[in-house]
């Protein structure tokens, strides 16, 4: 996995310096054309039972809110 990672972050700082549109355009028309929508993706079995469980929360109306969160991740940093 990491030479993945390796020759994305190389693209990446291939691209970031291309100063030509048509080019630009083309690797964007090649990446836009290799991805394709209808990939499944597999799931394990855990990230099938806590997509379920998460299901289950929003069913059962046991939500916070993204500043609720916030202030409870906060609370906990600061608590270490």
């Amino acid at each position: 996995m990491e030479a993945i990672d390796k020759i994305r972050n190389q693209l990446i700082d291939k691209i970031l310096s291309v100063k030509n549109k048509d080019l630009l355009k083309a690797i964007d028309k090649l990446i836009t054309s290799s991805t394709s929508e209808s990939e499944i993706v597999a799931l394990t079995d855990e990230q099938k039972t806590m997509l379920e469980m998460s299901e289950e929360d929003i069913k059962n109306g046991k939500l916070i809110s993204q500043e609720a969160m916030e202030k409870r991740n906060t609370e906990w940093l600061n608590a270490m």
